[in-house]
């Protein structure tokens, strides 16, 4: 199942196909890996948020979320560039879920106490990429830290 995301992301293939909803579920959470390595400290407290947000979106327990986190941190790291694993998410997941994202995205890239420019700089490049505003962006990381 997994593999089959993989192919999806090195394919060329650019007629839009549906994911399964656990390929959707890991690709979202590998983003969330990617943006969290942006900064090359990837921190057991990033992580943990990773798994609590997953556990949340998803309705999973943490102990199927930090599974899925497993998976997506193999997936992150074979993934192709940035651009054609957005696409990916852009091309099948609602404008709002998308901003929604960005809010998981920045709950992650906080979850150590530390803005890293390198993880806002993949955070900003990865709004842009799925059709998310600056503004939304902003808004969200503002929601995010107001929630801490």
């Amino acid at each position: 199942m997994f593999r089959n995301l993989l192919s999806r992301l090195f394919s060329e293939d650019t007629a839009p196909k549906p994911l399964a909803t656990e390929d959707a579920e890991i690709a979202v959470a590998a983003l969330m890996v990617r943006v969290a390595r942006a900064d090359d400290h990837y921190h057991a407290s990033e992580r943990r948020r990773i798994d609590q947000v997953l556990a949340r979106l998803h309705g999973l327990g943490l102990a199927d979320a930090a599974e899925r986190r497993t998976v997506a941190e193999m997936i992150e790291a074979e993934a192709p560039d940035t651009v054609r694993f957005t696409r990916l998410i852009k091309d099948r997941v609602s404008v709002e879920d998308r901003v929604a994202l960005i809010g998981a995205l920045w709950e992650v890239s906080l979850a150590d106490d530390h803005r890293a420019p390198d993880e806002e700089t993949a955070i900003r490049l990865v709004a842009s990429l799925l059709g998310v505003t600056d503004r939304d962006s902003a808004l969200q990381r503002r929601r995010v830290a107001a929630g801490r």
